[in-house]
């Protein structure tokens, strides 16, 4: 009779948990050994260290770490929402909250910790939330939609009590929500554990200034509760009250260890199950692994690196392999609600004769410390506000730099520049803490993919991925994706000289042989779509971009012609050429939007968004908006959004130009065009650029004799200024230099690249492109304009020509095998007399189209 496998019971399925079980699947042992795993939460392993993304967009299913079919694959028998309830080290038996027993040869206990909430009056009521799982983030988000506002009509109010890692994180999940939120902090400063009383001040001068409201130095008496048990306060030490109606405990977490200490495991003094170095508990059949050990050096770690590095430690010693975990480093790097915040080392200057280096910009909230021997050792730091040197810095950390300390917190301009990279590094020097990878194995990979899958640096918290950018050589391979060797401008190029019209044709002609007769990929196939549709004319393609293979390759916007919402709704964006309307138009608006119960928002490029509308009523919609005279605003595409402008000299004394004529011809003008990603304009009257046109696209301002032509400007989260083309120019040239420069873009941009990034990539820059666009030096001029000529002659609007063809509309439905049928998740709740989605209801993974 076959011996039966040894048996591994794993207690726990976090990040470290599922760790565990990678290390074990690595080094063969799930092959060797039956692995059980019992999991408390309702889910697999998932990324706690990002978990506030999930207000943010990110569905669980993508904060998930447990790859599909991970477990089917390596045999591991996991059991959700069955936690152990008790241990017999005797028996060595687990028994599980169902009442099933699981005997053992290895235990392994990854359980964690728990959120601690201080021993206050109140703490239990109705309104008060702990914030550790993504069941926790589910019940604050549905409670904070029953808030009601205030008898004022302020929006409702929500408080944090800590104002550490979490608590901020928590402070950012309940300003999203749309709630007045406070931080309660018991310690003189925020994040008190990683940073000291200057980085402090510096983040409490940042949080305050988005709108939280922030007390420190004082804790909480007491939860205040109303008539009916829910939360209506807080009362705190220093006899203040606070109104509020919810409450998140973020104070700090302990070791769960009630299971080891119920089963005769030793603890610690503090708590926590004690481990040796080989992260065995005082059995030696059972270890401890994560938040819920205590290391040899006392310590109880709360970071996910860690836990981690214990975990392999366990792997390793199960297969009696010689490997020990005798602390690790605490350096951590974080981006609360969108400050960085990044601590390494000795941070608060512990060591004897430390000596200090700091620079301290308070009007721009940052902060940097670096903490030094007498030697010149750099010991530690903190950087708050501008954390981008934490990735060379930590490696450092017991070194001499090879630069003097100010030259590393100075910034640009105010002293010699520092000239470190990750070149100065030694081999040695750990890149990736998360999983404790240093830079000669970084160096031994080519790729990011490959680093990732051979190391698993950059899979963590991902504070390491911009180093390990600059270790790696330049990409070898230009290919647009796997599917094509080409880059998005010479596929471009193909396209335009052999006529190509369709998807197929380029891909078996001249994709890689490897790709050719296949299905394409996501990368490749909405570049290709676009490029088409650019060229359509010229090609002779159709210009409509549902036709056939077309509908294919679109984006998901694009399959609808409108923008999927957060709530699986859709919004309708006329076009408003110059922000121009007539009082007809403008009631045609209204009517649709009462009619059809849509929200209404005036944006900043001078058009009405409509928000709301199901997928089978868009139709419906568009044919009155077509019918009263409007076309598509094409907010949905990779195409000319706005043209957005000022009054101009019809109506403003300070006007030298008609700018709204001008905006509505370049808008009307250059419609519907495709591009290698959306296109902004604006056109101002006069020099007070009231338009704001150099932080567009392509801009235009007036001057007495003429037009100014500005380029390459965006906003976003890397704003950048246009550059100005060409000045005093008729209206006759000014169009045609911008036919010119956004048919060479288009022509030779990458995949989803914005003309500002382009043009700083663009070989000799602005005055390259004013040789090529305005003095013709390649010899392009006449086709760039012949391009742009076919693309104005032939344009339609994609709208009217999908109601004139019921075949087009046939796609427009919520369920292809329930026609007419609405979609159920999506439902709306009032918000100041319109309505807004109610995410309560939102499915876990988003409708699914």
């Amino acid at each position: 009779m076959t011996e039966p496998l040894p048996a591994i019971v794993l207690i726990g399925h976090g990040m470290v948990g599922q760790r565990y079980l990678e290390a074990l699947a690595e080094r063969g042992a799930t092959a060797t050994h039956r692995v059980t795993v019992l999991c408390e939460e309702p889910r697999p392993a998932y990324d706690r260290v990002h978990l506030s993304s999930y207000f943010s967009g990110s569905s669980p299913e993508e904060l998930s770490l447990t790859p599909a079919g991970f477990m089917a694959e390596h045999g591991i028998e996991l059991h959700l929402g069955d936690p152990a309830e008790s241990v017999d080290r005797a028996a060595r038996t687990v028994t599980s909250r169902s009442g099933r027993v699981f005997p053992y040869d290895v235990l392994v206990l990854a359980t964690g910790s728990y959120p601690f909430v201080p021993p206050v009056p109140g703490k239990d009521a109705p309104g008060c939330f702990v914030y550790r799982t993504i069941e926790d983030l589910l019940a604050i988000e549905e409670y904070a939609h029953t808030l009601p506002h205030t008898p004022s009509g302020g929006t409702p109010t929500g408080a944090v009590v800590g104002g550490g890692l979490l608590g901020l994180e928590a402070a950012g999940a309940l300003q999203g929500l749309g709630l007045s939120t406070h931080i309660v902090e018991f310690a003189p400063r925020l994040m008190p554990v990683q940073v000291d009383e200057g980085g402090g001040a510096a983040l409490l001068r940042t949080i305050e200034g988005m709108g939280l409201t922030v007390h420190t130095g004082v804790g909480t008496q007491a939860v205040l509760t109303g008539h009916d048990g829910s939360v209506t306060g807080m009362s705190l030490s220093d006899g203040s009250a606070l109104d509020t109606g919810l409450v998140v405990f973020s104070a700090g977490v302990r070791p769960r260890d009630q299971l080891a200490r119920d089963c005769g495991l030793a603890v610690g003094e503090r708590g926590g199950i004690s481990v040796d170095a080989r992260c065995r508990t005082s059995d030696p059949r059972v270890y401890a692994i994560g938040e819920c050990a205590q290391a040899v050096d006392g310590r109880v770690y709360g970071l996910v690196a860690p836990g981690y590095e214990m975990a392999e430690t366990a792997a390793e010693d199960l297969l009696g392999r010689e490997r020990e975990f005798t602390g690790a480093d605490l350096s951590t790097k974080l981006k609360l609600l969108g400050v960085d915040v990044a601590s390494f080392g000795d941070a608060h200057g512990a060591a004897e004769g430390s000596l200090d280096v700091v620079w301290s910009d308070s009007r721009s909230g940052i902060y940097k410390k670096l903490v030094m021997s007498a030697e010149g050792v750099l010991l530690g730091g903190v950087l708050v506000g501008d954390a981008e040197a934490y990735g060379l810095l930590r490696p450092l950390t017991g070194s001499v730099p090879p630069v003097a300390p100010e030259q590393l917190v100075l910034p640009a301009g105010l002293g010699p520049a520092a000239q470190l990279g990750p070149s100065a590094l030694p081999d040695t020097a750990v890149i990736c803490s998360c999983h404790n990878v240093t830079k000669k194995a970084v160096t031994a990979c080519s790729t990011l993919p490959e680093v990732k899958k051979r190391t698993r640096a950059g899979t963590g918290c991902g504070g390491c991925l911009k180093v390990i950018g600059q270790l790696l050589p330049p990409a070898a391979d230009p290919g647009l994706c796997g599917c094509f060797a080409y880059t998005r401008a010479e596929l471009y190029e193909i396209v335009r000289t052999r006529r190509l019209a369709s998807y197929r044709e380029l891909l078996d002609g001249h994709g890689r042989p490897e790709a050719r007769g296949g299905e394409g990929c996501e990368v490749c196939k909405p570049a290709v779509g676009s490029i088409i549709a650019s060229l359509a004319p010229a090609v002779g393609a159709s210009g409509y971009v549902l036709d056939g293979e077309q509908a294919a390759l679109q984006d998901t916007n694009d399959h609808f012609l409108a923008n999927l919402q957060r709530n699986g709704s859709y919004s309708v964006v006329p076009r408003i050429p110059g922000g121009e309307i007539t009082p007809e138009k403008l009631i045609v608006i209204g009517e649709v939007a009462r009619d059809f119960g849509l929200y209404t928002k005036i944006t900043g490029g001078q058009r009405i968004d409509l928000f709301g509308a199901s997928v089978d009523q868009l139709p419906a919609i568009w044919a009155r908006l077509v019918d009263a005279g409007f076309e598509s605003g094409h907010a949905y595409g990779k195409a000319l959004r706005t043209v957005k402008s000022c009054v101009g000299q019809t109506w403003c004394r300070y006007g030298v130009q008609d700018s709204v004529r001008m905006a509505i011809d370049l808008e009307l003008r250059y419609r519907g065009l495709r591009a290698p990603h959306k296109l902004k304009s604006a056109v101002s009257g006069c020099t007070r650029e009231c338009a704001e046109a150099q932080s567009k696209d392509f801009g235009v301002i007036a001057t007495a004799n003429g037009w100014n032509l500005y380029v390459g400007g965006n906003g976003g989260a890397v704003p950048r200024h246009a550059d100005l083309l060409a000045q005093d120019l008729s209206d006759a040239e000014l169009v045609r230099l911008i036919d010119r420069f956004l048919m060479f873009y288009i022509r030779t941009a990458d995949r989803l690249e914005r003309t500002s990034t382009w043009l700083e990539r663009l070989e000799g820059g602005l005055d390259h492109l004013r040789d090529v666009v305005v003095h013709d030096s390649l010899g392009l001029c006449a086709e760039l304009e012949s391009l742009m000529a076919e693309h104005v002659a032939h344009y339609r609007d994609e709208w009217a020509e999908t109601l004139r063809d019921p075949e087009r509309l046939r796609r427009f439905v919520s369920f292809v095998n329930a026609p007419g049928a609405p979609d159920p998740t999506v439902r709306f709740v009032p918000e100041r007399g319109q309505v807004k989605p109610d995410l309560a209801v939102l499915t876990m993974g988003g409708p699914v189209r």
